[in-house]
């Protein structure tokens, strides 16, 4: 197109100058007339086409740089046209690498300091960390003869986390019920466990001051506690390449058949990418999310492209912790899931639960899962059955063979209700059910 633009523009200026040397040569006083028109109108061209990609003016308003998978990311553009000629149109081309986000846009007939605005709703369905823009604006005269444009090239980032599944209980072994000796560990956290007092420091809340101690020394002196004697919960995906079902072209497309509404109005459509690497990072999610809100120590371990480590924690940004990591691991690494856990041993204290979401049908699991207990490490699996998405090996030897351990394992099928399933109480002798 540019092209044709081009070779229309080259057209123009060799008639006007053919124009001139006729007339020139003949004489003739319409040739002349010809070679001025034409000039006129390139330079009429020219000055309408600057003027329309000048003196404007465009903001871009993203609601918030995070969002979920499932959930719409919202952005607000205005263009504003800063100076009295009006603008024939102006096209927003927006080179934002989040799937499925459309917001370029054509404005048409911007009057003298007119503004154009429009909302942009996409569904977010693939996580990950995606730049939004740069932009590119572009105009050109009514002939079409100097098209124009001009890049804006500041750039922002906006992260989509995993989808979340709400859990009513899940079960875990009897190791870790509450009780017991403190673990003698400080913590900011007010526990019921107070280890002693000292000086007031500034940011110190005031409902950790303790009056007798304070009345009696004249100066502000708080409790300082110690952790609950709860055992740390530690979430291990298995992001290893092996095991792992290559994601289809169409896992992350619109699924067919939706109606005329628009899109972001089909929140309940969602579904899903039949991917076991999404499975297996929604499931360690919807877990981590589980326990952070029932007050519980949670903490991360995953090798993917990259080897991420979360030490255990509570609370909120814990939790926004584990989804920033989540967002962004993929299924590309090369260390085994045994091996993960044997090179991080250190991490896992005795009494430690370790919940491991893997897709591996291999039978060495299950021995290293017996080898963990044997150090007094509580283990918990979550299988993702590769066989549904498409692969040719089922984990249910695995599943066997962890069943006749005596340990607590799930399986997870393509297409099946997390809630309900992560939810159905696994209970044997010697486990409980938080819930």
């Amino acid at each position: 197109m540019i092209k044709f633009r081009q070779q229309r523009r080259t057209a123009v200026i060799l008639l006007a100058i053919v124009a001139l040397i006729g007339g020139l040569i003949t004489g003739r006083e319409i040739l002349f007339n010809l070679a001025y028109l034409l000039g006129l109108l390139l330079i009429i061209s020219f000055a309408w086409a600057w003027a329309n990609i000048n003196w404007v003016h465009l903001s871009r308003v993203t609601r918030t740089r995070r969002a979920q998978v499932g959930r719409p990311l919202e952005e607000r553009f205005t263009v504003r046209n800063t100076s009295r000629i009006p603008k024939l149109w102006l096209e927003v081309r927006d080179f934002a690498t989040l799937p499925s986000h459309f917001s370029s846009h054509v404005v048409n007939g911007l009057g003298g300091n007119a503004t154009h605005s429009w909302r942009v709703t996409t569904i977010c369905r693939q996580r990950g960390r995606y730049q939004l823009g740069p932009i590119r604006l572009k105009t050109s005269d009514p002939f079409g003869l100097f098209p124009m444009q001009r890049d804006l090239v500041p750039t922002t980032n906006v992260v989509i986390y995993p989808l979340t599944f709400e859990i009513q209980q899940f079960a875990l072994p009897l190791g870790v019920l509450p009780g017991g000796d403190a673990l003698r560990r400080r913590t900011h956290y007010v526990t019921t466990n107070a280890s002693g007092v000292r000086d007031y420091a500034p940011g110190d809340s005031f409902s950790r001051i303790h009056w007798r101690s304070t009345a009696r020394r004249d100066r502000l002196i708080v409790k300082e506690f110690e952790l609950d004697p709860l055992a740390d919960i530690w979430i291990v995906p298995d992001m290893a390449v092996y095991g792992h079902i290559a994601p289809r072209q169409d896992a992350f497309a619109p699924q067919p058949g939706y109606s005329s509404l628009p899109e972001w109005m089909r929140l309940e459509e969602f579904t899903l990418p039949a991917t076991t690497e999404e499975y297996t990072v929604t499931v360690a999610a919807s877990l981590a999310q589980y326990f952070l809100r029932h007050d519980r120590a949670v903490g991360m371990l995953g090798y993917g492209q990259t080897n991420e480590i979360l030490q255990a924690d509570r609370g909120e940004r814990q939790m926004n912790r584990v989804l920033e990591t989540l967002s962004v691991l993929r299924a590309e690494g090369e260390v085994p899931i045994q091996d993960v856990l044997h090179a991080e041993s250190h991490l896992f204290p005795r009494g430690t639960t370790i919940i491991v979401v893997t897709p591996s049908t291999r039978e060495n699991w299950p021995t290293a899962a017996r080898q963990l207990a044997r150090r007094g490490l509580r283990v918990v699996t979550v299988l993702i059955n590769p066989e549904s998405f498409g692969g040719s090996r089922s984990t249910d030897t695995v599943y066997s063979m962890l069943q006749a351990s005596g340990m607590v394992a799930y399986v997870v099928n393509n297409g099946d209700d997390l809630t309900a399933v992560l939810s159905h109480s696994k209970k044997r002798p010697g486990e409980f059910t938080i819930s």
